[in-house]
C-alpha cells in the first residue's frame, strides 16, 4: 500500500450558477494538481454551482445542468488524479447536497449530507433530503472520509466515518463568515481530530454572496490537533498537501501556516470583499454614493474605493441650507483622499419645487419631520437618476444602529442597491474608520494613509436636515444605544435583563419600540454584508405586522 499521498486543496471563488465558469476553475486547478503528482484534488461544498443558491437548487432544470456539468468534468479529466467536488444530487424525487467522487472519466462514489443545518442563513431542511450515515470512499488504496460542512459539527458522521475504515477525513465546506468563527470551527475541528485520532482536512470556499462572505482560511490538523497547513483567509488560493503513513497512521506533512489577521481586519476586508463580489458578480463595474460630510458615507466611500479602485467611484455632495461648511470641507476632503470622482448637486432648487408642489395640501400645518424627510428622499431620487443614467450601483449608507431603528429615510437615504455597513454597529463604524487610516493592505485598492479626516470621525453625529440637529436629539448616545441593541437584536436579551445592565427602562422600551416599528423598513432595504450572527435579512426574520411588546 502507498505511504505517501498527496491532495491538491482548491480554495476558491465560485460564481452562482455559472456552471461552465466553476467548472473551467476545475479544470485548471485539476491540471495544476496533476501536474504537481497530486492523488486527489478536492474542492468545496456545492462548488459546481456555488453556494448558497437557497431556493434556486430546487429548480430541477438547475440540479441537473449542475450534473451534467459534473459529469463532463469526470469525462474531461479522467486520465489522472481524482477530483472531489460538490454539487446537487436529486434522486427518486429528492435531493441532496453531494460531494462527488470523480475517477477514470466516470462519477465513481457520491457522499449524501446528514446533517442539514437549519439556523441563522441556512435553510437546508426545507430544501435538501438528508442523506444516511455512510462510510468512506476509496482513492486507490486509501480509504477517505469525507464528512460534509454540518456533518463535522457533529461527532455522531466523523466516528462512523472512522469506525468503517476511513484514514483521514477531509471536510468540504461552504462556511460563511461572522466575527469570531475562525475560533469555533478550529475547536470543533480538534474535537473531531480527538474523537477519531485522524488527520482532518478543513477544505473552505471564499467569495461574497449577496450578504454572506465565505472566508476560506482552510487548514489542516494531525492526529492530537496540532495545525499542520494554514490557508489565507479570503484569498483564493491552492495548496499541495502531503500526507505520510507512520507506525501510527496517516499525518499530514507540515505545509505554509499564513498568519490569520486581527477581528478588525477581518471585518473591513469582509466589506471590501462582499462589495467587490457583489458588483463583479452582477456585472456592475462602478459605484457611486451620497458623500455627506459625516462618518457613514466616507467608511463607505472608502470601502468602495478599496474594493473597485477610486476611479470606479462617484461621490456626490447633495447640500441643503442645513449643510455645514464642516460637511461641506469634509465631504469634498474624504473623495480628493481616496481619489474619488466628487459632484456637488444642490437640492434647494427641487427642495422649493416640492415644498410649493405641496404648500396648499399642507397650508395649516407646522413643519417637521415630513419637511426634513422630504431632503432625504430628494438625495435618493437624484441619486437613482445618476445611477440609472451611468450605470453606476448605488451604495446605501445606513450603519446597523440606525437600520434597527429606522434612523434611515425610507425612499431616501435607504435607497440603492448594496449596503456594506448593514451589519455595523455606529461605535464600530468610528473605530473601523480609525483602523483604515493606520492601516494598509495588498488588497486595498485605494491610497494609503489617513483617507477619513479625524475630523469627519469626531464630530457629533447629525442627518442636517434642520437647524443645530444631533442624532442624541432623538436616539441615546450610541455608546448606550449600541450595547441595547446588541442585547435586544444579537443576544435576544429581555427588557429586564437589559435594564439589570444599568439602562433606564423607558429608554430600553423606546429604543425596543423603533425596533419592532422599523420592521418594514428593513424589509424593503438593500442586502448588505453579513458580519455577525444576527445579521438583519437571514440571520433574523421578523413579522412585520406584530404587537407583541416584551412585557418583562
Amino acid at each position: 500500500m502507498a505511504d505517501r499521498f498527496r491532495i491538491t486543496l482548491a480554495q476558491l471563488n465560485p460564481v452562482l450558477g455559472d456552471m461552465a465558469g466553476n467548472a473551467a476553475k476545475a479544470r485548471e486547478v485539476w491540471a495544476e494538481g496533476k501536474a504537481a503528482g497530486a492523488d486527489l484534488v478536492a474542492f468545496t461544498e456545492m462548488f459546481i454551482c456555488g453556494y448558497n443558491a437557497q431556493d434556486l437548487v430546487d429548480r430541477p432544470a438547475f440540479a441537473a445542468d449542475a450534473v451534467a456539468h459534473i459529469e463532463a468534468l469526470a469525462r474531461d479529466c479522467g486520465d489522472g488524479p481524482a477530483i472531489a467536488i460538490g454539487g446537487p444530487w436529486p434522486e427518486d424525487g429528492k435531493l441532496f447536497n453531494a460531494y462527488f467522487i470523480l475517477k477514470d472519466g466516470k462519477v465513481m462514489t457520491r457522499v449524501l449530507k446528514h446533517h442539514l443545518p437549519n439556523e441563522t442563513v441556512f435553510d437546508e431542511v426545507r430544501i435538501y433530503d438528508a442523506g444516511p450515515l455512510g462510510g468512506p470512499y476509496a482513492v486507490g488504496n486509501i480509504r477517505v472520509g469525507s464528512p460534509i460542512c454540518e456533518d463535522a459539527w457533529h461527532e455522531d458522521v466523523a466516528e462512523t466515518l472512522a469506525e468503517t475504515g476511513a484514514e483521514f477525513l477531509l471536510v468540504p465546506n461552504g462556511s460563511p463568515y461572522y466575527r469570531g468563527k475562525m475560533e469555533t470551527r478550529q475547536n470543533l475541528m480538534v474535537q473531531r481530530v480527538v474523537e477519531t485520532g485522524l488527520p482532518l482536512i478543513y477544505l473552505n470556499m471564499v467569495g461574497g454572496q449577496d450578504d454572506q462572505v465565505f472566508d476560506g482560511g482552510s487548514f489542516v490538523l494531525n492526529p492530537g490537533g496540532a495545525l499542520a497547513l494554514q490557508m489565507p483567509v479570503f484569498d483564493e488560493a491552492v495548496a499541495h498537501l502531503d500526507l505520510e503513513r507512520g507506525p501510527d497512521g496517516w499525518r499530514a506533512l507540515e505545509g505554509e501556516k499564513a498568519a490569520l489577521p486581527g477581528a478588525w481586519e477581518q471585518d473591513y476586508r469582509c466589506m471590501v470583499q462582499s462589495v467587490r463580489d457583489y458588483f463583479a458578480k452582477t456585472g456592475f463595474r462602478k459605484a457611486l454614493l451620497g458623500l455627506s460630510g459625516g462618518v457613514d458615507s466616507a467608511l463607505v466611500a472608502a470601502i468602495a474605493a478599496d474594493a473597485l479602485g477610486p476611479e470606479n467611484v462617484r461621490c456626490v455632495m447633495l447640500p441643503s441650507e442645513y449643510t455645514s461648511e464642516h460637511s461641506l470641507e469634509d465631504a469634498k476632503a474624504v473623495a480628493e483622499k481616496l481619489g474619488c470622482r466628487y459632484d456637488f448637486v444642490p437640492i434647494s432648487g427641487p427642495r422649493a419645487a416640492v415644498t410649493e408642489a405641496l404648500a396648499p395640501l399642507f397650508e395649516g400645518t407646522e413643519p417637521g419631520l415630513t419637511e426634513e424627510n422630504i431632503q432625504s428622499r430628494l438625495r435618493g431620487l437624484l441619486l437613482m437618476a445618476l445611477s440609472n443614467k451611468f450605470g453606476e450601483m448605488l451604495l446605501t449608507t445606513g450603519n446597523k444602529s440606525e437600520v434597527a431603528v429606522g434612523y434611515a429615510t425610507i425612499y431616501g437615504d435607504m435607497a440603492g442597491g448594496y449596503n456594506p455597513l448593514k451589519d455595523l454597529y455606529k461605535t464600530r463604524v468610528f473605530e473601523t474608520c480609525r483602523w483604515r487610516n493606520a492601516n494598509h493592505r495588498a488588497w486595498m485598492l485605494a491610497p494609503e494613509g489617513e483617507v477619513i479626516p479625524p475630523r469627519v470621525i469626531d464630530k457629533p453625529p447629525s442627518a442636517e436636515l434642520r437647524e443645530d440637529q444631533k442624532d442624541e436629539d432623538s436616539l441615546p448616545p450610541y455608546e448606550d444605544l449600541d450595547r441595547i441593541l446588541e442585547m435586544l437584536v444579537d443576544e435576544e436579551a429581555s427588557v429586564a435583563e437589559v435594564v439589570a445592565e444599568g439602562f433606564d427602562r423607558e429608554v430600553v422600551k423606546h429604543v425596543e419600540r423603533l425596533i419592532f416599528l422599523s420592521e418594514y423598513k428593513r424589509f424593503q432595504s438593500a442586502p448588505g454584508t453579513r458580519l455577525t450572527k444576527a445579521a438583519f435579512w437571514l440571520d433574523r426574520r421578523y413579522p412585520v405586522v406584530n404587537r407583541w411588546r416584551d412585557p418583562s
